[in-house]
């Protein structure tokens, strides 16, 4: 009795340049046929932050010692304004999510300053990076008080 094996197919070449055409496609605006770009962490929180600021009800970012540290780093001249306290970034390589702290001015709705906050920093992220913008939470950790202002600035006075 004599075996017979069933016949080899060799593979197609064709496929094999298929998978190979497939893993270079372009994934997003980042990636192109021509190179990719690669946007920082830094960069999208200052994109975010300055985003959330632009929102009317907003009175501040960051948790209280975060503002204690702004309010004495913006008396030195010298400094720049830091526009990242209150944002934290987990970007991948097409997508991002942001966490906001934030306080919001007594007065304004909180659900729509949120709302406001979430869809303007969408707006500038995708818009200017082209990164997904996956989710924006935010944490308000406070509510600004009108007598609160004028109590800290009465007791800032020296004489």
């Amino acid at each position: 009795m004599t075996r017979t094996r069933p016949p080899r197919v060799p593979s197609r070449p064709s496929d094999n340049n298929e998978n190979v055409d497939q893993d270079k496609t372009p994934e997003g605006p980042l990636q192109t046929d021509h190179g990719t770009t690669t946007i920082e962490e830094n960069v999208v929180a200052k994109i975010a932050g300055m985003a959330a600021r632009q929102v009317p009800g907003v009175y501040g970012m960051g948790n209280a010692m975060r503002r204690a540290f702004s309010a004495v780093t913006d008396r030195i001249t010298t400094t720049q304004t830091n526009v990242t306290g209150g944002i934290t970034v987990h970007k991948g390589e097409t997508q991002t999510a942001i966490d906001v702290t934030v306080v919001v001015e007594y007065g304004y709705s909180i659900i729509n300053v949120c709302n406001d906050i979430r869809s303007n920093i969408i707006d500038q992220i995708e818009g200017t990076t082209g990164l997904e913008v996956v989710e924006v939470n935010i944490d308000v950790t406070d509510v600004h008080l009108p007598e609160e202002e004028i109590n800290t600035s009465a007791s800032t006075d020296l004489k």
